[in-house]
Order: structure tokens, then sequence, then C-alpha cells
């Protein structure tokens, strides 16, 4: 039997992710398997990987074919160097102790190369988060200060608003005035100056009655 290790599709649509599993190569992509060796979960930075190395040496050992995308997990994890190591110990290159003191030596240099680049991420994470942060206030402050400006400006109109309140006092000057046009009244007695001039009428008659 024909044996592949590749990836099985789970999770919801848009966020998958994939059971590692050795299965028969005549079975569907997601049908049943032989064994579950881990899980990969593509939807964290850097990319989640459970994996059963030693299980996925052995099946290596006995044949099973991973595919593309499996091979780079497998490399990734170390699973891949394992099995090459343990094929260099079967030919007698070196012991089976310098095999593993080769593979923790990778496995602590992989450790901290995954370390500093979770450590890169986190800092530009809390980078654009401290970016984000700058926007906004900077964004806050120019709003509230454009509600200032629009709350102040119209208490600056108002005193010319009010402008015609003050020039009240002109609009009644015609008032003042009323006595100018009072002045008829007073040029009345010489209006009346022939009425002081009638006596002296009356004396012309008494005069022209003596002469009589």
């Amino acid at each position: 039997m024909s044996v592949k290790i590749r990836l099985q599709r789970h999770g919801k649509k848009g966020k998958p992710f994939y059971w590692i599993v050795a299965a028969d190569s005549r079975s569907k992509r997601d049908g049943k398997y032989l064994e579950k060796l881990g899980t990969y979960n593509p939807n964290t930075n850097p990319a989640t990987i459970e994996i059963d190395i030693d299980s996925s040496v052995k099946w290596l050992q006995n044949g099973a074919q991973p595919t593309k995308t499996a091979r780079n997990i497998l490399s990734y994890k170390g699973v891949m160097l394992k099995y090459h190591l343990l094929g260099g110990v079967i030919k007698g290159a070196f012991s089976e102790e310098e095999a593993e003191k080769r593979f923790d030596a990778w496995l602590e240099e992989k450790a901290q190369r995954i370390d500093k680049k979770k450590s890169e991420l986190q800092k530009i994470k809390e980078e654009k988060k401290a970016k984000a942060l700058e926007n906004e206030k900077i964004a806050n402050e120019a709003r509230i200060k454009a509600q200032e400006e629009a709350l102040a400006a119209p208490a600056e109109e108002a005193p010319a608003e009010e402008a015609p309140a003050e020039e009240a006092p002109a609009e009644e000057a015609p008032a003042e005035e009323a006595p100018a046009e009072e002045a008829p009244a007073e040029e009345a007695p010489a209006e009346e100056a022939p009425a002081e001039e009638a006596p002296a009428e009356d004396s012309d008659e008494d005069s022209d009655e003596e002469s009589k």
C-alpha cells in the first residue's frame, strides 16, 4: 500500500486549518487516514505547527511520501533533518548519540530564530498600534480645535450685530429738534400787531365826529 503524508482540511470557510496525516494515497483528500501526525494553522503569524516528530520519521522510514506542502512543514519542524540523520546512523556515518546531539543543536538554533521572529513581529505590531494611537490623538485634537473655533466665531460677531442698538439715539434726534418746529408759535404776537393799531382807527373816527 502506497502511503502519503499530506494535509487534510478542517475549519471554517476563509479560516481553514489542517491536520497532517498519513493516509492511503488512493483515499480521498479529506477521507479516511491511517494516523494523525499533527496540525497546521496558517491563520497565526508565524504559522502554528504541532507535529509528532518520531511518528513522522517512522512513516518516512516505512516509505511514506510527503506532498510538497507536507514536506515543507516537515522540514520546518526538523522531521526531514532527523530522518536524514538517522539514515546516516544506519549507514554508520556517525553514532545515534551524535545524531541526537546534532538534532538538539538544530532545534535550539531553530527556537532562537523563531523567538527572534516573534519579537520582531511583536515590535512591528506595537509600533503600528502606537502610530494608530498617535494619529487618533492628532485627529481628536484637530476636531476639538475646529469645534472651539466654530463656537467662538458667533460670539466674536455678536457686537457687530448689536451695533444698530448703539445708534438708536441718533434716530431720536428729530425729537430734540421739536422746539425749532414750534418757532412760529413765538411769532404769534407779531401777527396780532394790527389788533393793537385798532384803537388808532377809532381815534380818527372820534376826530371826525368832533369836527362835525
